[in-house]
């Protein structure tokens, strides 16, 4: 990964820039790229990703043909019996409530010319669980994006991540918005709302001020704002 990016591109990004941008970097590196999207919790990354591959392979509408692929981090969160284990189930989303060592490896494997397919795990949001193996990555899948909240941050098994990508854009949304809407996704999936407000400020906003801190050391920073949907 590069760190000459520093704050590039705000106030003039759209989508098909973008898109644009994932192309290049497709045609300009000899073996498979993988392009991280990070953000604090809420801030539109999933959907920003989706977004992209949705369009970048519109003209490929069989997935073993594909040539973009999305893998998410939230598959590597850790199962709430293992965080139950390790006393940190009312930390879950930290740092350290992920399989960090296994992500960096799968990443490490998609940069790799593949002739199987790769999977990925997925989370299933609505028993709040990592699911093993249902992101399938074909060997056609020369450019992965990957989005989650911790692709910057300086700790020797984050950097281990950070390492495989040859590109890391962050991801920045008004934050009366996210939150807003962050509060809102814990509701639509099972806490009441007090439980959502006091989750989102105790232990996402926690998240999120670290993930700020990372902000400067992105390649690009993409406000959604200014992207539109």
């Amino acid at each position: 990964m590069t760190d000459h990016g520093k704050e590039q591109g705000q106030g003039h990004m759209k989508l098909d820039d973008l898109v644009a941008r994932v192309r290049r970097l497709g045609f300009s590196q000899p073996a498979p790229v993988v392009i991280g999207v990070v953000g604090a919790p809420g801030a539109g990354k999933t959907t920003l990703v989706e977004t992209l591959v949705q369009e970048l392979n519109k003209d490929s509408p069989k997935p073993e043909h594909q040539q973009y692929a999305h893998v998410p981090m939230d598959g590597f969160h850790l199962s709430d019996q293992e965080l139950t284990r390790l006393g940190l189930l009312e930390r879950k989303g930290a740092p350290e409530t992920f399989d960090v060592h296994g992500y960096a490896a799968t990443l490490q494997r998609l940069r790799s010319p593949r002739t199987a397919v790769v999977y990925a795990p997925g989370f299933e949001r609505t028993i709040e669980q990592p699911i093993a193996g249902v992101v399938p990555v074909y060997p056609s899948a020369t450019t992965i994006l990957t989005e989650g909240n911790y692709l910057l941050l300086d700790r020797p098994e984050w950097r281990h991540v950070r390492d495989q990508c040859t590109e890391i854009w962050y991801c920045r949304q008004d934050d009366g918005l996210r939150i807003k809407r962050l509060i809102q996704r814990h509701i639509e999936f099972g806490k009441t709302p007090a439980e959502a407000e006091l989750w989102v400020h105790t232990v996402d906003e926690e998240n999120a001020r670290l993930i700020l801190a990372t902000r400067a050391h992105a390649d690009l920073v993409v406000t959604l704002e200014e992207i539109g949907p």
